[in-house]
Order: C-alpha cells, then sequence, then structure tokens
C-alpha cells in the first residue's frame, strides 16, 4: 500500500494481464446499484473517469437530499511499461436548483488524492405516523477506489495514485 493507502502494489502471484482486459475488468466495476459509474476518458485526454453517479436520475435526489456538494473523480491512465494505473483525484462543487445539479468548478477545485466520506440521516414522520429514519447516507471516496485498486491488483497490475506531476 502507498503512502496514506493512495497506491496498492501489484500482486507478484497474479499473472499480468493486458490493457484491454484491465479496462475491462475495471469497465465490469458499474453496476446499478454503486453510486459510481466508470466510463471512457477520451475526452479528457485520458484512459477511465470513475465518478459519483450525481446528474444520474436514479441518483442525483439522493445525493441533493443529503446535500452532498462535492463532485468527485478519479482519473486513470494506463502506463502499459510498468503495468501501473496511474490515478489522480479532483473534486468539484456542486449546486443543486431546483433538486437538479449543476457542476461548478470556478469557485473549487480540488486535484490530487485524497480521502474522504460524507454520512448523515434525516428523521421524520414515517407513513406509520411514527418518527423514524427519511434517509441514511454514507458516501467514502474509497467506495470508488476500493473496487478499483482491488481489480486493477487482480490484473496483475499496481494503482498509483499521482498527487502531483502528469498523471
Amino acid at each position: 500500500m502507498g503512502l496514506f493507502g493512495f497506491g496498492k502494489k501489484a500482486d507478484k502471484n497474479v499473472p499480468v494481464l493486458t490493457v484491454d482486459e484491465v479496462r475491462a475488468r475495471l469497465l465490469t466495476l458499474n453496476r446499478e446499484t454503486a453510486p459510481y459509474q466508470i466510463i471512457d476518458g477520451a475526452s479528457q485526454n485520458v484512459d477511465l473517469i470513475a465518478e459519483w453517479k450525481i446528474v444520474d436520475a436514479k441518483w442525483y435526489e439522493l445525493f441533493a437530499k443529503a446535500s452532498i456538494n462535492k463532485v468527485f473523480r478519479i482519473y486513470m491512465k494506463f502506463d502499459m511499461d510498468k503495468h501501473q494505473v496511474r490515478g489522480k483525484d479532483e473534486e468539484f462543487t456542486v449546486e443543486w436548483r431546483a433538486g437538479v445539479p449543476a457542476l461548478s468548478i470556478a469557485a473549487s477545485k480540488f486535484q490530487g488524492q485524497m480521502t474522504s466520506v460524507e454520512f448523515g440521516a434525516a428523521y421524520a414522520f414515517t407513513e406509520e405516523l411514527k418518527p423514524g429514519v427519511v434517509y441514511n447516507y454514507r458516501f467514502s471516496t474509497n467506495e470508488i477506489k476500493k473496487p478499483i485498486q482491488e481489480a486493477v491488483t487482480a490484473c496483475g497490475w499496481g494503482y498509483k495514485g499521482v498527487a502531483f506531476g502528469k498523471l
């Protein structure tokens, strides 16, 4: 494990897969129930991007109710020579307008490596007219990072978090 858990070394006992196999393995992490998605990153000059599903209709209501005001992304590039996936974290500020997210990158932006957790709950009267939990949430950057790092190392590759310099 790298400094502060931002990296993970390749498992020497695992055969090294091709870059296409690593990409395919990472894309299999996408699932309906996950609060994040991994998408092609060609438009940002990277190989893949992992991000919260904050603009997904199924998820933005939960993010809005939880007053989540940050969008977390990981930009990933494959280093075929070193058999390493290099990742750089980025965080943007989100403004909510009538329950719909609007990304705002002018006010606040972070690049590098980070770990954060946002959590909370709301209590109100339930359908049974008794006080109870209306919603309960927890969003941790490790919900995105850990599965990515595990998938990468299962391919015989390493994961390196980049804080400064070129991705």
